[in-house]
Parts: structure tokens; sequence; C-alpha cells
């Protein structure tokens, strides 16, 4: 007996319905005009983003950035929405993510200086506002990690507009207690598989920062991203952030639909900018 075409998978689309999505995909700025060309709009919802890189090289920076710029509001080119960041290393630093919402504000009101909506935005962007709309998690052990992950489908269900999860990082407490590396490849696969669900069921972005590690090829050792070849396919889209002489850039290693290329960008004062912005620069360890 033929089955009805209605009794299809509950959840089942055409490529057509894909494509749409695709193009009508929500993206969060980087604050780095050069940054977000390369990812076609910025940081994208629905996907999971793995952002890598040597220490200092601005990867907490740009995790705190993206905390902010999802904050946005709908009206000035943003999601208007809110922030979950999970600290597994106590990286996070409440003083600059003070910093670049400030300057995150100032950017917006220079956009409209020269419009009637100067008063309107001013009484709707406030330094305090942001910052109570990041959801911090400090996270001291990958069990930890794992049971936070379990909790964030109620914890978003209940606050609403959370429109990006940020792990800082990913990768430290699965380095530093895990020997059997077979479990820990079956573990990080439910934790992404985790996180991917929670990114296409709320249409928020889940940005995942790794740490590198070296590699051993044809008696070379090379820097790499951590955690293995099983967890780069985990990823959605994959940048790597490295220094090009005195000149931080970011590079596109893995994306479905994007080329691979590179950009250069700033870490400044004000936060994530591209390298011809005016800002002063700034060293992070």
């Amino acid at each position: 007996m033929m089955r009805k075409p209605d009794s299809i998978v509950a959840g089942a689309q055409t490529a057509w319905d894909i494509l749409c999505e695709d193009r009508t995909m929500n993206h969060i700025t980087t604050s780095c005009e050069d940054l977000d060309g390369i990812l076609g709009g910025g940081i994208s919802c629905k996907e999971i983003t793995e952002v890598g890189g040597v220490p200092g090289i601005g990867k907490t920076q740009l995790g705190i950035q993206l905390a902010v710029n999802v904050q946005i509001p709908v009206e000035y080119g943003g999601l208007g929405g809110k922030a979950i960041y999970v600290d597994t290393e106590g990286s996070f630093m409440v003083e600059r993510a003070f910093q670049i919402a400030e300057s995150c504000i100032q950017d917006i009101m220079d956009k409209v200086l020269q419009t009637d909506d100067v008063g309107v935005c001013q009484e709707n962007l406030h330094v305090n506002a942001i910052l109570a709309n990041i959801f911090y998690f400090r996270i001291c052990s990958y069990t930890e990690q794992i049971a936070v992950v379990n909790y964030l489908e109620k914890f978003i269900s209940a606050q609403k507009d959370v429109k990006i999860i940020i792990i800082d990082s990913v990768t430290f407490h699965f380095r530093q207690d895990f020997d059997d590396l077979a479990l820990r490849t079956r573990v990080l696969s439910a934790l992404a598989q985790k996180m991917m669900k929670l990114a296409k069921k709320f249409n928020l972005a889940v940005v995942l920062l790794n740490q590198v590690t070296t590699k051993c090829t044809d008696g070379s050792f090379q820097l790499t991203l951590a955690l293995g070849e099983s967890w780069s396919h985990a990823c959605t889209n994959r940048i790597i952030l490295y220094w090009k002489g005195n000149e931080r850039c970011a590079y596109l290693d893995k994306s479905p639909s994007l080329p691979l290329s590179a950009a250069p960008f700033s870490v400044t004062t004000k936060g994530i900018r591209s390298v011809a912005s005016s800002c002063k620069r700034m060293r992070t360890t």
C-alpha cells in the first residue's frame, strides 16, 4: 500500500525553500567591513561558526564584539537580539564589554546624526541595557559545559530573542580533562549536534572559539586548530585568525557557500575594526 505524500517525516523542506532561507539569512556584523565581506555580510544565523587562532590574536575580542553587535536595533541594521556568553577560560572582561558597547552606541549615533532619529536613538540605546542582555555562564569543567549546553534550550525559550551563543573556548576543558580520545570525540559530536539544533530551532548564530595545537606532518610541526579532524566537520564555517607581519588577518577556511578568502582586521580601543580605521590599535593577551 502506497503512503500518502503528507505522511513524509515532519520538517521536510524543498530545495527551493532552503534556497529562499539562505538568501534571507540574518547576519551579525563583526564591525570590520573586510571581514564581513568574506563572510557574506557577517556571522550567519542558523549555523555554527568556529573561530580559531593563536593566543592574543583577538578571538575573545571578536566574541565580545559579537555579543554587543547582536543587540544593534533592527532599524539600524542589526538583529535587536540578546547574547549568551559561555566562558570556560575566564577570558571574558566586563570592562572591555562596557568599552565596546560605548563605541557601538557612538557608531550608531554617528550614522543617524543627520536625521531626526537622534533623540529616539539616545533614548533607546544605553550601555547598561547592552550589558544586561549578555547572559554570562562561567564554566569550570567539561561536565559543567555539557550541562549548560543541555540547559540552553530551556533558557532560550524563557528569555526570548537570544540571537547568538558564544563559547570561549569550546576546547579548554576537553583538552585538559580527557584521556580517552574516542570518548572525547563522541561527546564533542553530541555537543555540536545540540548546538546545531539550537541554531536551527531559534534562528540564532553559534560561535565556537577554538585554540591551536601542533601537528606533525612529514617530519615538520605545524600549527592547527585543536580537537582533531573529526571536530573540523562539526562546524558549518571555520575562520582562522593569524598574524601577517604586524597585521591581523582572518582566513575563511571552510564554508558551504562562500569562496575561501582572507581579510585584514584590527583590534582597537573601540573593538574589532577595519585596518583603515583611525581608531587606536591595541595588543591583546
